[in-house]
């Protein structure tokens, strides 16, 4: 059995993810916004128009205190389908153009290679890919820029990944898949150091999948000794474990019960609530003493 805990320790500590970028998360968690540039993104598809939309939002959500804003062109929902290259870049590069003077940092949510190096052509500076480098050449546009790269980790496919997860010891095979895909991407030129992890929350897991990852993230952190994001915003084990039906985008309170918890173990939140997250790790960063600013 795994010993755990998420209580959280008060103590800060800095992950310099490039040094030629001077790129660096810290934990406790920095917050990063959600941007979905899609049709069909289960929360937010469809939300955001024209270039002056966007730079709204993206300025609404640098104003609230988000340090990354991920930018995506692919649904990764349960049941999506996929797209091709084109269409994810024709949906990706106009926001990005549109947010990169706006001063946070842009990470593009692909798994392609094309789009990655494109993106990071754009102004993005990470990579954050749910397929965690199945794609040789988004490794090597990594490797290249030499920009972060997170790999996270999913049980089949989007389309099909909801369908009956199993697993025999779901922290061990999740633990096992990162460190053999950090292997991988150090393999192909990138550096370890740039490396954050993800254990994919609700990409293939059930609610005790869930729940299980998220009080094993100090495990996870100490046996891969990197960073790690999570990603828990809106997802719909928090019905299941709540037992309230509600709408994606009314799970916001539900979602940052949980961030104030697990911030203290992974050094990037996921997030579709900027303010409402920043609001609620404040509060709680306040009743363990520490100053606020």
């Amino acid at each position: 059995m795994h010993q755990t805990s998420l209580l959280p320790s008060g103590q800060t500590q800095t992950w310099i993810l490039d040094a030629k970028r001077e790129i660096s998360v810290r934990t406790p968690a920095a917050v990063m916004g959600i941007v979905n540039a899609t049709p069909d993104s289960f929360s937010d598809g469809g939300r955001l128009g024209d270039s002056v939309d966007v730079r709204a939002h993206a300025q609404q959500m640098i104003a609230a205190g988000a340090a990354w804003l991920d930018v995506g062109g692919e649904s990764t929902r349960p049941g999506a389908t996929p797209v091709d290259a084109a269409t994810e870049l024709a949906r990706v590069l106009p926001v990005i153009v549109a947010m990169r003077d706006q001063g946070a940092r842009i990470s593009i949510d692909t798994s392609k290679g094309a789009v990655a190096r494109a993106a990071l052509a754009a102004g993005a500076e990470m990579v954050n890919d749910v397929s965690a480098g199945v794609d040789p050449d988004l490794l090597a546009a990594v490797a290249e820029a030499a920009c972060p790269l997170v790999l996270m980790h999913m049980q089949g496919v989007p389309a099909t990944m909801q369908q009956q997860p199993r697993y025999d010891n779901v922290v061990d095979s999740v633990r096992a898949f990162l460190l053999a895909r950090m292997a991988t991407a150090v393999a192909a030129g990138v550096a370890e150091s740039a490396l954050v992890i993800d254990p994919g929350i609700g990409f293939g897991k059930t609610l005790a999948h869930n729940l299980a990852l998220l009080q094993a993230l100090p495990v996870l952190a100490r046996d891969t000794g990197r960073p790690l994001l999570v990603g828990l915003s809106r997802k719909s084990f928090l019905v299941a474990l709540t037992g309230v039906a509600s709408p994606a985008e009314q799970r916001d309170g539900l979602s940052h019960c949980l961030h104030t918890v697990v911030s203290g173990h992974c050094a990037l939140l996921r997030v579709h609530d900027v303010a409402g997250t920043t609001n609620a790790l404040a509060l709680a960063a306040a009743l363990r003493g520490e100053k606020v600013t």
